[in-house]
């Protein structure tokens, strides 16, 4: 780029003048620059601090550029894959194509520790975050305002879930406790209940979809424990599934199976009628530190095939759950290890699993047969949080390579990256099931709120 007399006349005063505000540290230099430049320092001033905001100005313009950029390219890519959709399409069963997009909608901050959980409310319009600091948060997601802080742990708050309802919200801590909040209508968001009975960190709580006066807990004790939360008794304990600590556990829509996973790599599968373990997955390289179970069709077009080619272990032949695999089975050889999936045809119900892992794989399964389906591998550290996406097209995660990726369950590819989407570790996400927003939380102690388009 060439400049007129006049410009450079003006960057060189500017450039003198930087010099010589800079006091007796180019001194030397100030006055060669002004000798074979031959200009003179001028006395009207109008020069002063004028390279420092043409340079700030030039660092801001950048920035923008580079944000814009990135959003060309998430558009590129969005039309690429069809996402270019209406307004009137993002909620309900018509969201196949909401994907969460940066810039954030929100930044919430307020707790003084990491987040280590995050769940959008079923009904109202609010979002709760646990954290380290031992509390709960409860904020608006609307106005992205602060709301409430629920108090009552004295350790880290590990998890949190609502009840179908959106009445209780249930929490558990490291210090060893489960408490009942009330967010009923008339409730104030007390605690009306501590549920006692683990030996160590507790590590994940959810509510039971069919009988609703039930939660099931698992722990660094390495048991599972169903709790009737009337009384306030636990009513079952499993054991006998994990040789170490238990980090998450996962329900079917149903509540015919259970899915547990944990430090010893394995990823266990448990009848709910016999509470007895029928499927034990060990795939993973590394602690698993999350599992869900699909709550919607997924499309994946080779898991009837892949699955029709499993031997159910010998453990699944007596089982109700077996009996489901079986169900529309024409064929139903039998085999000195297990029951012979039918040849030829699917099951009536296949059972999709998430697992995310610190071996830093996403892998997607057909739980009660054990079969891998996918296996998605772009993170860079430890994956920390997995999700379906609404549609059952995508799957959603979060690891400590400070990002949220989507990855389409179809190719196998990451269709989405929200680079740096916290600052340190992201530990947690959730997504809303009608409305197009997604959270995350993140050692950075806040929690973002993202559109999904």
């Amino acid at each position: 780029m060439v400049l007129t007399d006049k410009q450079q006349q003006d960057l060189h005063q500017s450039i003198l003048d930087y010099l010589n505000g800079m006091g007796e540290r180019f001194t030397e230099t100030s006055a060669a620059f002004e000798r074979e430049a031959n200009i003179h320092r001028s006395a009207d001033g109008k020069h002063a601090g004028l390279l420092e905001k043409k340079w700030t100005s030039v660092l801001r313009l950048q920035k923008k550029v580079m944000e814009l950029e990135a959003k060309v390219h998430q558009m590129e890519e969005a039309a690429k894959l069809g996402n270019v959709i209406s307004r009137r399409d993002v909620v309900g069963p018509h969201r196949s194509a909401c994907l969460p997009r940066a810039p954030r909608k929100f930044e919430l901050s307020g707790h003084r520790s990491p987040i280590t959980c995050v769940i959008f409310h079923p009904v109202f319009s609010v979002l709760v975050s646990g954290s380290e600091d031992a509390t709960l948060k409860v904020w608006d997601f609307e106005m992205g305002e602060y709301e409430r802080t629920l108090k009552g742990h004295t350790n880290s708050v590990q998890s949190a879930a609502f009840n179908a309802s959106g009445t209780l919200l249930a929490s558990t801590s490291s210090d060893l406790t489960i408490k009942l909040w009330n967010f009923g209508v008339e409730g104030n968001y007390e605690c009306i209940r501590t549920l006692r009975g683990h030996d160590h960190n507790v590590s994940c709580v959810i509510f039971d979809t069919i009988q609703n006066e039930r939660i099931i807990t698992c722990s660094r004790d390495q048991q599972i424990k169903l709790w009737d939360i009337s009384t306030g008794y636990c009513t079952k304990t499993l054991v006998n599934g994990h040789t170490d600590w238990i980090r998450d556990i996962a329900l079917t829509d149903d509540s015919q199976l259970l899915a547990s996973c944990g430090n010893d790599k394995s990823i266990v599968v448990w009848d709910m009628q016999t509470f007895r373990p029928i499927q034990t997955i060990r795939e993973h390289e590394h602690v698993i530190e999350c599992i869900t179970f699909s709550k919607t069709a997924v499309e994946h077009r080779g898991t009837e095939k892949a699955v029709s080619r499993k031997v159910a272990p010998a453990g699944l032949a007596n089982s109700p759950a077996a009996m489901m695999i079986l169900a529309n089975s024409e064929n139903r050889d039998t085999a000195e290890n297990g029951v012979h999936l039918d040849h030829g045809k699917a099951p009536k119900k296949l059972r999709y699993l998430l697992s995310g892992s610190r071996d830093r794989t996403v892998r997607l399964w057909e739980a009660l047969s054990g079969v891998l389906l996918m296996n998605f591998t772009q993170h860079e550290n430890w994956v920390r949080m997995v999700r379906f996406h609404p549609s059952g097209k995508y799957v959603i995660s979060a690891a400590e390579d400070k990002s949220v990726r989507v990855f389409d369950i179809e190719t196998g590819r990451c269709v989405r990256t929200l680079l740096d989407a916290h600052t340190h570790f992201v530990t947690c996400l959730d997504i809303h099931p009608t409305l197009p927003l997604l959270i995350s939380g993140g050692i950075d102690k806040v929690i973002n709120v993202w559109e999904c388009i």
